[in-house]
């Protein structure tokens, strides 16, 4: 992994302390001038309760030089006395409320900037250094491969994922074209940010399922195929030996993955009477997401992993409950909408070229992958 931060993270995290920076002293500066007013208000009660007392003496002065009424006089200026005490206490008292009111705001302001200071960080660190991350979502693949500390060379996700829709999901019409349901696809990325060998869940459309794994391969800082090997495997798509020769340029782990997936299709072509998805269809869906140029990635699924908070506890998705997709979500926030669909146009131009590639990979995968041996079910 690069050791240097991306130009746009070190962007983020430079507008973000510098904004910190002005806020707390801004809070600062606030509460120093609350302090001085609050001070200055007691100063002048202060002052005004010993003018008050002042002109009172000096009015009364005359009647305390008549002894009838010396002693009348030394009661209330006992009493006066007492009264000036409580009302200096109180202002004081006041004064140090206000004064720790005051700093408690300041206090929570650098607490909030030390968290959001936190939280950006680890995000720094997660994005540079995928192996001490539990992300699935995001990382290269062969640094996830490598994390799995597995013989298996392909991501523990996409093998479940696989293995899920060969046994329950083939005849699912439109499959890996049919809209996802967005909230079920955010807790089951949740999920898997979590825990990478965690089941599949029971109840979960293989729909939803089919999207989980374009996610996961749209969120790949480089397709499958590779950027550098683009033009190659676009001008093999009508040779199934050049695009044997070729594939076995990208890297193992990418070949191996990228057979898993074209295996798959492949199944799910063969039931396309049912699922209405011949293997035309499926590479117009999946060719956008497995060849891509530089500057060209899908972002429209990006959604569903940036945002995937950690705390979607992994009780929502608890694989010896017999509950149902829907059941699973149902202490989500109520307002969010539960059919919202992962958006699958994003508005790029069609690449026929590409398109063609993904079609003689699933129609030709047996002759293009013929020593590969991952897939059990083939």
């Amino acid at each position: 992994m690069p050791s240097v931060i991306s130009p746009q993270w070190q962007e983020k995290a430079n507008g973000f302390f510098q904004s910190s920076g002005v806020k707390l002293k801004e809070a600062g500066q606030s509460a120093g001038s609350f302090v001085g007013e609050v001070a200055k208000d007691a100063k002048g009660n202060v002052g005004e309760v010993a003018e008050k007392v002042g002109s009172v003496v000096k009015s009364r002065w005359s009647l305390l030089q008549q002894p009838s009424t010396r002693h009348a006089m030394q009661e209330r200026f006992i009493s006066a006395a007492a009264t000036t005490s409580f009302f200096l206490r109180k202002g004081f008292l006041e004064t140090k409320d206000k004064v720790a009111v005051g700093k408690t705001k300041v206090e929570e302001v650098a607490k909030k900037t030390a968290q959001k200071s936190k939280t950006l960080l680890t995000d720094i660190e997660r994005w540079q250094k995928g192996v001490a991350s539990t992300d699935v979502f995001g990382v290269p693949i062969d640094i996830l491969v490598q994390r799995q500390q597995s013989t298996r060379s392909v991501p523990f996700i996409m093998v479940k994922c696989a293995d899920y829709l060969v046994l329950s999901g083939l005849n699912s019409p439109e499959l890996f074209k049919a809209e996802g349901d967005k909230k079920v696809i955010h807790q089951l990325v949740s999920y898997y940010n979590q825990d990478q060998n965690a089941p599949i869940p029971e109840g979960v459309n293989p729909v939803d399922i089919a999207a989980l794994m374009k996610c996961y391969l749209a969120s790949l800082p480089e397709p499958l195929t590779t950027f550098e090997l683009y033009n190659e495997i676009r001008d093999a798509r009508s040779s199934i030996h050049a695009m044997k020769n070729t594939l076995k340029k990208i890297p193992t782990v990418n070949y191996m993955t990228l057979e898993l997936i074209t295996a798959l299709l492949l199944r799910v072509c063969q039931k396309s009477l049912v699922n209405k998805m011949d293997a035309r269809t499926l590479a117009t869906e999946m060719a956008p997401i497995l060849i891509w140029q530089r500057g060209q990635s899908p972002h429209q699924y990006d959604q569903f992993w940036n945002h995937s908070a950690k705390s979607s506890s992994k009780k929502h998705m608890d694989s010896n409950s017999n509950s149902s997709a829907w059941e699973m979500l149902e202490d989500e926030d109520e307002n969010a909408d539960a059919s919202s669909p992962i958006p699958l146009d994003d508005g790029q131009p069609i690449d026929l070229g590409a398109i063609d590639a993904i079609q003689c990979l699933i129609e030709h995968h047996n002759a293009i992958f013929t020593d590969a041996n991952e897939t059990v079910w083939r």
